[in-house]
């Protein structure tokens, strides 16, 4: 992962995710839920988490597995995973977690029988090795079950504050779908690609769409924290802000329902085995 990655994800962005914990594990429940019921469905027993952020998939897992199994989850960013290594602390979880980098982290081959992510595989800068160095870490009948978004126009909801906030912010960067980020596996002919390269044999790219929610009174700390517009408005004036705040919830009007905030992630589920 290019020093970028690293910096974001170690710094403001790694950051906003750990204070915005509960919001975002609220909101992404329903992908942890298919992924759970996918370790279940596999009988899986040595799981990795790729991209494990603050662990909630990670501690799902390994409390489904219980004592017959291990979950381990894989992360570059140190704020999340102390966060990940508290929570898991706090429950006494058998799930154990790495900083490091899966795309060349020197992993045991034949370790892991299963390997799952939650939005967590698209930031590699060169994915091809990277699911070259997780093939070698899987026994050669492991299953793979990943959760990526698909494209930018299909989810209106994600970028929605950063086009209410361009008119005050003019050197807002655009986001890029073919480097790493959000949306970098938003290609199904990329994505087929990057495993017929690196090994893995039957890809399938399954689209899903879930429903999202989360409470209305977390909306301004959600869309001011996260993303290229969080990262922006840390170096903002305080009149500008305001007006960005105020752009902000009018662009998300459309999702709030009462006290809930509703979208519709647009995703693929990557198989295979």
């Amino acid at each position: 992962m290019n020093s970028e990655q690293m910096t974001l994800w170690n710094g403001r962005a790694g950051r906003a995710w750990v204070d915005e914990q509960e919001v975002l594990d609220r909101a992404f429940q329903p992908f942890e839920d298919l992924l759970v019921e996918a370790v279940s469905s596999a009988r899986a027993n040595r799981v990795l988490d790729v991209g494990c952020g603050t662990g909630s998939t990670t501690l799902a897992i390994a409390r489904r597995l219980g004592t017959a199994g291990s979950c381990v989850g894989i992360d570059i960013s140190d704020p999340m995973l102390t966060l990940a290594r508290a929570r898991a602390e706090r429950e006494n979880s058998r799930a154990t977690f790495i900083r490091a980098n899966a795309q060349d982290h020197a992993f045991e081959s034949a370790t892991f029988d299963m390997i799952v992510s939650r939005f967590g595989v698209m930031f590699f800068d060169n994915p091809i090795q990277a699911f070259t160095n997780l093939r070698r870490a899987a026994t050669d009948d492991a299953t793979l079950r990943l959760i990526v978004f698909r494209g930018i126009e299909e989810n209106p909801f994600m970028t929605a504050a950063e086009r209410a906030a361009s008119p005050f912010l003019p050197t807002l960067p655009a986001r890029r779908p073919d480097g790493p980020g959000q949306f970098a596996f938003a290609d199904p002919l990329k994505v087929q690609s990057i495993f017929d390269a690196s090994g893995w044999p039957s890809i399938h790219l399954e689209p899903i769409d879930v429903t999202c929610t989360f409470p209305a009174s977390e909306l301004t700390g959600y869309f001011t924290r996260l993303g290229p517009l969080g990262a922006a408005l840390q170096d903002a004036d305080e009149q500008t802000r305001a007006r960005i705040i105020d752009a902000g919830l009018e662009a998300f009007n459309p999702y709030v329902h009462g006290t809930e905030v509703r979208f519709i992630a647009a995703c693929w589920m990557v198989r295979s085995r």
